[in-house]
Formats: structure tokens, sequence, C-alpha cells
């Protein structure tokens, strides 16, 4: 580690004398303009901001605080200026005047102090709207508060709703049609699989969201997994001062009813905020699985029509709660308690047809599955802010703690009926038991300091170590007593430790600004398969550099370049090699020979009128690691299991803007063209090299009308190939309206998913010894009814104050 915080901090040096040469030589004609907005009780957020000249108060620009009161004007031309903050419950408050020259590329202008009032507001309300999509320099933000098709909703359906992601039939998200997606809940890793980040997705409210955060191409401060890019969830946070809350209840029916009930709470007084949250659903839902295959051996082939109805049933229960008090106005500690328990249970009725012609029938195979499962977690974050200086100068120290503790119980009857007459094989009866848990201990330091008015200096180390512990026991029935089946019994243990350091310099130019980072990873990981005494051990390190170039041409035009290098690691999930039955001759397994994925992505990004976005990229993969289905001739089963794909090439281009056709009349729409092209010279005796050219269309409509808002939401993805797949077009529509009362207080929301019952997923394959076909049907259509009332305080006095503390990390399976 010594070695390479060395190498890091020598690498720092030569960036940096080559960002600082030449500094004199540039001409500075336009500053940017830097600042901040507090009241007697912290940070003033999405108050309005305007730069006016001093001589003649005309306005010269305008923009909102953030969250943590901030507020940043660009291209700021030669003269003297003053910034006015108001907002209502406050006086209008004025900078004094200061002067932009040749000689100031940067200016921060001291902090604004805003005075309550005189006047009393009462319980009116007031909320800043902001578009649905956002364009911002680094990232795409969908703002779901708000949004009618939000309620009820969970994150999941949310997140397929968001610019450029989808979401296939086992729940692996993609964007701009990629997978290798890393998601975090407020800045923090999930380090779950696909099939655990979808349960905690799915039981996650979409009433809790605040935003989706779309990051394309992440800088070296953020951990180097995730090759198509980084989706990060920000939760709501009540920030207003006194004690108030909401409660939100939900009904929905399709085939089945479902509900959901969340009760927030949160105290701020003085230097104390205490906040909470608890969320109870229950959800059943179905869906239809049909796999058609053909299987041949020696010139003999044999068709299989199989015919699945999953029923899920499902309940949750997610807490969090935390606190965060100001030792002083430059220090801010605090920490946040979160997790879950969670019960599921799948009924599976699952019949095989077998014939030896199309359309015969020489046997039936009836599978009944019964899946029986518990999730538990239990996470801790502490978390320490310093404002070191009044310069911009911040550490800030995160230490997080997670325990997941999952249990699967499950049982198979097997039964042969055959049509000509003879002897069917003996019934056969199954059970398994899967306990598995998972540790995580994580740290993290983030380090930023302005080196100049122009030139600033972020970096950081982070160390974590992940554990899990998966058995799966297994006994079959012999003489009416289960007995242990030491062909399926298995152990698997899982260690990674991942130690991490980056830095990054971004300097500041007339209208361009340079970002150069660097990011070391050092992995060392254990698979130990106990029951056959296999282990397999790996350390390695690996540098992940990135440059980002953005230029402004004028007010209206905005042209940026970046180019990163990425990671991803095989899932805890893919390495295990247990296997999860659905019959004698569909079944799913890990491989624990996977091999890390590496992946070089390069985009170019123009902005028209902060608007219009265009967006093109370009990413290779190495050893892509890819979701496969095979088929074994001699048992004739077809199974489920992870390879690595010699590469993965990928073109996108991404068009996305929002419109205004009337007052009452506006909307978002986006268009993401884009080549997946997928190359392996030796898989299973052939060449795979496919590909082609898809793409993916989603407009949201939202329509005001006698205090009554409507959204309409419309996605269309065209047909496409991922690896041996070939993916039929699908498409929905969704609608949803809301009205808010008694002086919006009490809001009601009702809304359809899949109006007309459309979305599926199908997909066939036709390499090698693979020849099948799956049809697949959820219940995807269903109405909700969403009440949500806001109790307490909630006079404008309140302040916006910026919490020290993000989100738990959580990092394991079964997330609910």
């Amino acid at each position: 580690m010594k070695t390479l915080i060395i190498k890091l901090s020598s690498i720092t040096a030569i960036v940096l004398a080559c960002f600082t040469t030449g500094k004199a030589q540039t001409a500075i004609t336009s500053a940017k303009v830097t600042g901040s907005v507090v009241d007697a009780q912290g940070p003033v957020g999405y108050t309005t901001v305007s730069i006016m000249r001093a001589k003649d108060s005309t306005i010269v620009a305008g923009t909102l605080t953030t969250e943590a009161g901030a507020f940043t004007f660009d291209h700021i031309r030669n003269g003297i200026y003053l910034v006015r903050a108001q907002g209502i419950g406050y006086q209008n408050t004025f900078s004094k005047p200061f002067s932009v020259s040749n000689n100031t590329p940067a200016i921060t202008v001291p902090v604004i102090r805003m005075v309550s009032s005189n006047r009393t507001l009462g319980t009116v309300s007031v909320v800043a709207a902001k578009p649905l999509i956002e364009h911002q320099a680094d990232k795409i933000v969908m703002n779901v508060a708000g949004s009618v098709l939000a309620a009820g909703n969970s994150a999941m359906d949310i997140l397929e709703r968001a610019p450029g992601v989808s979401v296939d039939k086992d729940d692996n998200i993609s964007l701009r049609g990629k997978q290798g997606v890393t998601v975090m809940i407020n800045d923090k890793l999930t380090y779950l699989s696909a099939q655990q980040l979808a349960t905690l997705l799915r039981s996650t409210d979409g009433n809790s969201i605040q935003s989706i955060e779309l990051i394309t191409n992440p800088s070296a401060k953020y951990d180097a997994a995730g090759n198509s890019g980084i989706i990060n969830i920000k939760l709501k946070k009540n920030k207003e001062s006194g004690t108030n809350g909401s409660l939100i209840a939900s009904g929905g029916f399709s085939a089945y009813t479902n509900d959901n009930t969340t009760l927030t709470l949160n105290h701020k007084q003085g230097n104390l905020n205490v906040f909470g949250s608890f969320n109870h659903g229950d959800n059943e839902n179905g869906r239809d699985l049909n796999i058609m295959r053909t299987v041949s051996d020696s010139g003999k082939s044999t068709y299989f029509n199989q015919y699945n109805y999953m029923k899920h049933d499902n309940h949750w229960n997610n807490y969090r709660f935390g606190a965060d008090y100001d030792l002083s106005s430059k220090n801010t500690i605090g920490f946040i308690v979160n997790g879950y328990f969670n019960t599921e249970q799948d009924d599976n009725d699952d019949n095989t047809y077998i014939g030896s012609a199309p359309g015969e029938v020489d046997s039936l195979q009836k599978t009944p599955g019964v899946f029986k499962q518990s999730y538990k977690d239990f996470a801790i974050n502490l978390n320490d802010r310093w404002k070191l200086d009044t310069a911009g100068q911040e550490l800030n120290i995160d230490l997080d703690y997670s325990k997941f503790n999952n249990n699967s119980n499950n049982s198979y009857i097997t039964t042969f009926f055959v049509t000509d007459g003879s002897q069917p094989p003996p019934q056969q009866f199954l059970q398994e038991q899967t306990p598995s848990t998972i540790d995580i201990h994580t740290a993290k330091a983030d380090y930023s300091k302005p080196l100049s008015k122009t030139v600033n200096l972020e970096a950081g180390v982070k160390f974590s170590d992940v554990k899990t512990d998966n058995d799966l026991e297994a006994q079959k029935l012999q003489n009416g007593v289960y007995v242990n089946d030491t062909t399926k019994t298995n152990r698997f243990i899982y260690d990674e430790k991942i130690d991490a350091a980056y830095v990054n310099l971004k300097k500041s130019f007339k209208n361009t600004s340079v970002q150069v980072g660097l990011r070391a990873e050092y992995t060392q990981s254990r698979g130990d398969l106990v029951t056959q005494d296999s282990v397999a051990e790996r350390k390695y390190l690996n540098l992940f550099p990135s440059f980002f170039l953005n230029h402004t041409f004028s007010d209206k035009n905005e042209m940026s370049f970046s180019y990163s290098r990425r990671i991803d690691r095989p899932s805890y999930e893919d390495l295990n090699p247990f296997v999860y039955y659905l019959d004698q001759y569909t079944y799913q397994k890990g491989n624990p020979f996977l091999r890390p994925q590496y992946t070089n992505n390069f985009e170019l990004d123009y902005t028209y009128n902060k608007t219009l976005n265009v967006s093109l990229n370009y990413s290779h993969t190495g050893d892509a690691i890819t979701e496969i289905i095979l088929t074994n001739a001699a048992t004739k089963a077809t199974y489920q299991t992870t390879l690595n794909l010699q590469t993965q090439e990928s073109y996108s281009l991404d068009v996305n803007s929002p419109y205004t056709i009337s007052k009452w009349w506006s909307g978002n729409i986006e268009l993401n063209v884009f080549d997946l092209q997928f190359r392996s010279d030796s898989l299973f005796g052939g060449n795979l090299s496919d590909g082609k050219i898809a793409y993916q269309i989603k407009a949201t409509q939202t329509f005001t009308f006698a205090g009554i808002k409507a959204e309409l939401f419309t996605r269309y993805n065209s047909s496409m190939i991922y690896g041996i797949y070939h993916l039929d077009p699908r498409w929905s529509n969704d609608i949803g309206f809301s009205k808010s009362f008694y002086q919006k207080k009490l809001n009601v929301k009702f809304a359809v998913t899949d109006v007309f019952n459309t979305w599926s997923n199908n997909l066939s394959a036709n390499y090698q010894a693979d020849n099948f076909a799956i049809r697949q049907k959820g219940q995807t259509r269903g109405a909700r009814l969403t009440l949500t009332y806001n109790f307490g305080n909630s006079k404008i006095k309140a302040s916006e104050h910026k919490s020290g503390a993000e989100d738990e990390s959580q990092r394991v399976k079964g997330n609910n």
C-alpha cells in the first residue's frame, strides 16, 4: 500500500505541474462566480439567486441554489456586479459589489445571510418545480419527486422509465443497451447480485425516491466497477425546521391486490436533525413462462414444450433512521441505521411435454415447487464532514458495516406420465435449504482542496472487505425417509478485499475545463468450494485512468469529451457453483472460474441551449461477462450460466430533449440508438460473431388543467441481439393523475401501468446445440391509488439544511 501511495503522489505532482504550466499566458475574459446562501439555521436550498450589474441592477443571469445552499454562475464578463438572493419568507438580500476583470478568473462571493421577513406566511407551502429530466455537466438527473407515475410504484418500476435504462426478463439492468451497471443508493454501493438488487428495488417504495442520477462515464472518484456507468438513486430527506412528516398509503390491483404504507418523521432544532422512516408492503403477482426447445443428439431430436406459472407472494418491512449534528459551522457528524426483514413465497406449477416429433407428446413431467424465503439486513453508517477553510477545502469520512442473513427452503415433487401405457418412473421428492450470510466492512475518506482559483485537487482512499458464506443442503426421499443427497449438497465461501486510492485534478481556462484522474484498486479474492475442497485465489492491481474535457462555445452551445477505464468483477451469485432447479431438464448454476471484464469508454456530448442533449458513445470490453443458456445434448437439459466472451463492442447515439407545446402541455422525449457486437472465437465449438442496430424510445407528456396534473409515459424497445439471444420488440403505456387538497397537505394520485397489457419478455436462440424460444408475460397491467398526507410544521421559514450523512452501503443478497 505504501508503494501505491508513493506512485499516486508522484502522478499527482506530474499532472499538477502540467496543469499549472502556462497559467500566466492564458488571457481570462470571463469568470466563474460562486457563493452560498444561509440563514440563522443553516444553508438555504432551492432559493432564487440573481447576478446583477451594479450600475443599473440589470439581471445578467439567474439560478437556484443547490440543496446545500451553493450557487454558481459561469462565463461572467468583465464588469462590476452584485448578487441578490430572494425567497418567500425572507427579505431580499444583496452581496457587496465585486469586480470581474482579466485578473479574476474565479470569484467567491462572501456568504449571503438571509433574514426572515416580518410577514407570517402561515402554512403556505412553496415547491420549486423541476423538470422531469435534467442534463448536468457530468450526469443526467431524473427528478422523481412529484411525478404522478411514481405513486404506488416500486423503485424498479421507476428505474425502467429513466433515460436509456432497460430491464430484461431476469431483472438485469442495462444502460444504453449495455449490462454491467453499478447501482448506488445515496452515493453508497449496494454490492448486490442482479437478483438481490431486483428484490431490493421491487420492495422500495417509489414515493421515497427524490431523484435518479445516470452517470455514463464516472470520474476516478467513483469505484471503478460498472462498464456501462453508475445509477445513483437519491432518497428523500425532509429538512424543514420543527417536527414534521408524512404518511403515504397505497393500494393496487392487477390479477392480485397489493398495498404499501410509508411513515416518515423528521425533527430539526438548532444544530440537531433527527429523521426516520418505516415502510411496509404486501404484493402478490404472477407470470407465465413458456419454453419451447429442441435438443438434437446423434441425429435424433427431442422436443420440449414447457409451461410454468409462477406466483409470487412478497411481504416487506424496511426501516431507516439517523441523525446529523453540527458541532460547528465547519464540522457535521452523523449516523444512519437501516435495514429490512422480509418474507417471500414462490409457488411454481411446472409442466413439461416431451415428444419425438413436433406437436407429439410421448411423456409429461409435472414438477410443482414451493420456495419459502426470508431476508434480513442490518446496516450502519458513521460519517464526519469537515469544511477545513472558507476556500473550499473539505474532508469527508465514512465508516460502514452491513450484515445480511438470507434463508430459502425449497421443495419439489416430480411426477411422470407416459402415453404408451408403460410404467412411468417413480415420483421424485427433493428438499433444499440454502442459508447464506454476507458481512461487509467499508471505510473511505475523500479530500478536496482548491490549489488556486483555477485548479482543484480531489483525492481519497477506500477499503472494503466482503465475505459471503453460502450453504446448500439437499435431501431426497428414499423409502419414506429424507436422506442427504451428496450430488447436490455444497458449501461456497467467498472473501473479497479491495484497497483503492484515487486522485483528480481539474483546471479551468477561459471557456474550457480539463480534468484528469487516476484510480488504483488492489483486489484480493478467495473462493472456497468447501465440499469439493477446491480453492481459487486471485490477487491483482489495476489502474483506471479518466479524462474529461468541456468547452463552451457560446451561451447556447457546449461540448464535452470523456474517457474512462472500468472493471466488472463477477458477482457472488455468478461465482457460486450451486445448481438451482426448476425441474430436472431446466436449472441454473454459477461459474467459479469467471474472470473480471475490463472496458474502455469514450463519450462525446453536445448540449444546445441547456436543453437538447446529443451523446455519442463507444466502448470496448474484453472478457465480457455474459449470461448464456446452454444445452447438454446427452442429458437433454437446458441450463443458464455465465461465461466470459472474448469481446463486446458497443456504439450508441442518445438524443434527449424537453419540449413545451403550451402552458398546460409539456414533456420530454429520448431516442437511444445502439449497436452491440459480441465475438468469441471458440464458444462450444463455434465462432460467435453477432449483433445488430437497435433503438429505444421513451416519451413523457405532462398535462395540467383545473388543478389536476396528468402524466402519460410511452416506451418502445426494438428487437435486438445480446450474446446468443435474439430479443423481440416490446412497448407499453402508463397514465396517471394527481390532485392536491387542504392547502396541499393531502395529495391523491391514481395511476394505471401498461394500459394495453402489452409489456412482455420474449427471446430465442439458435446457436450450436441451443435451439429454444422463451415467452414470458408478467402481470404488468394494474391500477393504483395513493394518498399522501403531510403533517407538522410547514411554514416557509424552514431552512434547507444539508445533512452530513448520505445513505448506508448495501452489498448483498435479497435486499428487500
